[in-house]
């Protein structure tokens, strides 16, 4: 039944562009599912053959920037291209090249009691690509902190990036500049504790 299948697709990227509109136009907290059903133009049943809470909407909104943000198959975009470059310095300035692609509605959801969905999903995915850098730990710091500890502070450096006016007047290289001259400072002072 491939109409089935074809339209199921149609209704969910309505809803999700009814969504992210919302998000930019007046935040997370106050959008209802009455006013995604209207934008959309769908009805109630419809909505909750998808979704089933605006929270679900919400994780699953996340979960598709993530997926497409940490994509281990890199493709050339209109905003960048990073393409053949696979260290840690290239997939971290990737990540916040999506960010704020995304910033008009992102910026809604990091406003809100939301930004914690968002942060837990960011963060389970920051880990992975923090666990494939070999040597991250310093010496006598056990691996596993020191990957938490980089997740942590990578998060709340987006966070603060997303913050005002920051994603205009820093570009996402610049970003992951000040994260590694602050995260060498921090290993440097904890290498010489021990």
């Amino acid at each position: 039944m491939p109409g089935v299948d074809r339209r199921q697709t149609k209704t969910r990227k309505a809803v999700f562009k009814a969504f992210v509109e919302l998000l930019e136009e007046k935040g997370y907290p106050s959008i209802t599912i009455q006013d995604i059903i209207d934008r959309a133009d769908i009805g109630r049943s419809t909505f909750y053959s998808h979704f089933e809470t605006k929270e679900d909407l919400l994780n699953v909104l996340c979960e598709s920037i993530f997926d497409h943000a940490f994509s281990s198959i890199q493709q050339k975009e209109s905003t960048h291209d990073f393409t053949g470059r696979e260290d840690l310095e290239g997939e971290l300035t990737h990540i916040l090249y999506h960010l704020r692609d995304s910033k008009g509605y992102l910026k809604g959801i990091f406003a809100s009691e939301s930004g914690d969905v968002f942060m837990r999903y960011f963060k389970n995915n920051l880990r992975d690509v923090f666990e494939k850098d070999a040597g991250l730990s310093p010496k006598g710091i056990p691996e596993d902190y020191a990957v938490e500890h980089s997740v942590c502070w990578f998060a709340e450096t987006a966070r603060w990036w997303m913050d005002g006016d920051r994603v205009e007047r820093y570009s996402p290289e610049e970003v992951v500049k000040f994260f590694w001259h602050y995260m060498r400072g921090a290993e440097r002072a904890l290498s010489d504790s021990f």
